[in-house]
């Protein structure tokens, strides 16, 4: 396994890992896949994510096939400039379990460190997912609030965990 950050040469595998996603798991990402296929220029749209600064995307590929994905963001307003996000962490079915996930989160959580400014990473988990749960715990993240009913899909309600590591003690 390799992992990478993801360049525009990337954008097509993303895009289509991305639907993967949306579809096998909706319950984790705020996106559905009924609007992401609806929108235009979606793989234009990543290429420009791809390029926007403090966003990093980082892949893991197993030959030349990517495999899972987590996207690093830095806030860039000053007074949270200190801050960074975790979004769209997804590692396809069949390599879960293999530590894909685990080698993703060190990736981003080694590359936060070496951004002189960045003090602290967020991210958001549904509740029920227990291994995202387990695995962000087991990195060393904490929660610090629970919120009900934050995603609705069709008549079921889950909640988020939002957890943050400090990177500086």
């Amino acid at each position: 396994m390799d992992i990478r950050l993801l360049t525009a040469l990337d954008a097509k595998s993303y895009w289509d890992l991305r639907l993967e996603a949306l579809k096998n798991n909706p319950e984790a990402f705020s996106s559905s896949y009924e609007e992401a296929i609806r929108r235009e220029s979606p793989v234009e749209n990543v290429l420009k994510n791809l390029s926007t600064e403090g966003t990093f995307t980082f892949g893991a590929f197993n030959d030349k096939e990517l495999i899972g994905v987590v996207t690093l963001v830095q806030e860039s307003t000053l007074k949270l400039h200190h801050r960074a996000n975790i979004f769209a962490m997804y590692v396809c079915p069949k390599f879960r379990g293999l530590g894909v996930g685990k080698a993703l989160i060190s990736t981003v959580i080694n590359h936060a460190k070496s951004i002189e400014s960045l003090e602290k990473i967020n991210l958001e988990v549904i509740t029920t997912n227990d291994n995202a749960r387990h695995l962000y715990i087991n990195m060393g993240f904490k929660t610090y609030g629970i919120e009900k009913g934050a995603l609705k899909i069709n008549n079921d309600y889950y909640d988020s965990e939002y957890m943050e590591l400090f990177l500086k003690k």
